[in-house]
């Protein structure tokens, strides 16, 4: 009988003394301490167990835990004489900004500030007595959610030396998910004033503070130094592309069998390879998403439990509103391909939105992408990484994602599968129009018929959902050679009942054309001047199996013909 399987505890206290499901990661207290390093920055996608090693940091060091050896007894920590004489022995500040996720600067600030005060709440103790003079207990109470700009800077610098005159040791200050608020301030416009906040808190907090014994920053990104971390030089950064504390984050594939084998689940190794393995830190391979893995354990059903634990706002926005190159790649990954892109650890967020490479740096440091073998890229002389998705549940994750921008409702978008198998031009035509009222403000779906924006490309888009509707029905391909040219997009049946499909997208060019038939009637042309079907033909297709589609489109208005009828729904 395994232990008890619970979900989301990320206290560890809770864990331990209700006698939980827990991985020992106990010895990256000793790896931490004994490394001597001020301040420890520490990048791992989320639900990556940083917040539960961050609390069992807390509960090892904090004075307020003195004595309880119970929480540690077992584990690997307590098999260091040297480490045991440290449980309990300094005061421990430990904050979260996992909830500052606010679509505007003054509400995050406010809840910023708010979480601060929360933290003074627990050591009012310092107001009575005489250790704090009257100035310091006046500057106590003015942490609010509304203090001014200067007294947040300082507020956690301050504490810190409240908790030195009361204790006579310095403090470890432990900071999760700092960079929470600045993926919220980059999706929703307000990053410049969000740096400028957080640039001289954590200057007052792990630079300039005298009372600064040691600290811990987790996140999912290390964002670049020029932006919050530029007065930081005392800062070492452990990312997953690093080997410091490589196995001390994620589980690794020896702690992932030997928990199916506690619960009775030794034959589905392979299959929990293939949904939930991928991940790499360091040198080490085979890192698997600790949150996955215990849903697993729990529901014994397979699902991409860690993609849905967050609306992966930023991701989405990355690849939506990516450039036609970004669309064309991430394409390929989400046919099985591999592409391959520099990387920096360090993230540049203002380079998101013009710099591709940057949008995979993110991508990859999020847990989205892996990396496997890299070279030298005889042109530039830098480094370059082979990626790809990272397992079966971030391909879902991404399909369904996709799928949703062209679909107010599942069902909406099945209705268009339908039309599009049962060969229903008025039924097609009606959804796509529908669709790109709805969701095409989103995009630079643009009114030119060639340039940067190149508004072919969101229909691939298109396609990306068509493959999680139509797996097992069809295999999709796009942009690939056949007869004398190259399509955009085909459907081949993998039964011998349904239609094989072309498509070619075209945007209207009113230097060309006319009207949007006129566009249809040349994306059909195209098709059979170069002779797409000969690929379906090869392969055995008969030619009457064969369905050709030309969409065409101006701005937000479609039309969608077929071979050499053309039909157009009113918008």
């Amino acid at each position: 009988m395994g232990r008890k399987l619970e979900i989301g505890h990320q206290n560890f206290e809770t864990v331990r003394r209700n006698h939980l499901f827990y991985v020992d990661k106990t010895d990256f207290i000793r790896q931490w301490w004994e490394n001597m390093d001020e301040v420890t920055l520490i990048t791992r996608p989320r639900r990556f167990g940083k917040t539960l090693n961050m609390s069992m940091l807390e509960k090892f060091f904090s004075v307020r835990y003195a004595g309880r050896s119970d929480l540690f007894e077992g584990l690997k920590i307590w098999e260091s004489e040297e480490c045991r004489v440290l449980q309990g022995s300094y005061p421990v500040l430990l904050l979260s900004f996992a909830d500052i996720k606010d679509t505007s600067f003054a509400s995050a600030r406010k809840k910023i500030c708010k979480t601060i005060q929360l933290l003074y709440n627990e050591f009012d103790f310092l107001l009575e007595g005489n250790v704090l003079n009257d100035r310091e207990k006046e500057d106590f109470r003015m942490i609010s959610a509304d203090m001014e700009d200067y007294m947040a800077a300082l507020s956690l610098k301050l504490l810190s030396g409240y908790l030195y005159k009361y204790y006579g040791k310095k403090v470890i200050l432990l900071l999760d998910e700092y960079d929470a608020p600045m993926q919220e301030a980059y999706v929703n416009g307000y990053w410049d004033e969000m740096v400028s906040f957080t640039r001289g808190l954590f200057n007052a907090a792990f630079k300039t503070n005298p009372y600064l014994e040691r600290a811990v920053m987790t996140g999912i990104t290390r964002v670049s130094r020029e932006s919050v971390f530029s007065d930081l030089n005392n800062l070492v950064a452990a990312s997953a592309a690093s080997d410091l504390y490589a196995d001390c984050f994620g589980f690794c594939e020896k702690e992932v069998f030997d928990a199916l084998d506690e619960y009775g689940l030794s034959d589905k190794r392979e299959e929990v390879r293939d949904w939930y393995d991928g991940f790499t830190c360091g040198r080490i391979r085979g890192i698997y998403n600790p949150w996955s893995v215990i849903n697993y354990l729990r529901e014994k059903e397979f699902a991409p439990f860690w993609a849905n634990t967050s609306s992966n706002r930023l991701a989405g926005q990355l690849i939506r509103e990516g450039s036609p190159a970004i669309k064309k790649d991430f394409e390929m990954l989400l046919r099985g391909g591999v592409i391959e892109k520099e990387i920096d650890d360090q993230i540049v967020f203002s380079a998101l939105s013009n710099q591709s490479d940057a949008v995979w740096s993110l991508l990859l440091a999020a847990g989205y992408l892996k990396a496997g073998d890299f070279f030298m890229d005889a042109g530039t002389g830098k480094r370059k990484y082979r990626l790809s998705l990272t397992n079966k549940e971030v391909r879902l994750m991404f399909s369904d994602m996709i799928r949703g921008w062209f679909s107010q409702e599942d069902s909406g978008y099945n209705e268009f599968v339908k039309a599009l198998l049962a060969d229903s031009l008025e039924d097609m035509n009606a959804y796509m129009n529908q669709t790109a009222l709805a969701v095409f403000s989103s995009f630079d779906v643009g009114n030119r018929p060639s340039g940067r924006a190149e508004p072919e490309r969101f229909y691939h888009g298109f396609v990306l959902g068509l493959i999680v509707e139509l797996t097992g029905r069809y295999a999709v391909t796009s942009n690939r050679e056949s007869g004398c040219g190259r399509y955009d997009v085909m459907l081949e049946p993998l039964g011998k009942e349904d239609p094989a499909i072309i498509m070619e997208f075209k945007v209207h060019d009113p230097a060309k054309e006319n009207s949007l038939e006129d566009t249809v009637g040349r994306a059909l042309g195209q098709i059979e001047e170069r002779q797409y079907e000969t690929i379906f033909l090869q392969k055995g297709i008969a030619a009457e199996r064969i369905k050709k589609y030309g969409f065409a489109f101006k701005g937000k208005k479609v039309l969608i013909g077929r071979s050499a009828t053309m039909q157009e729904t009113a918008v």
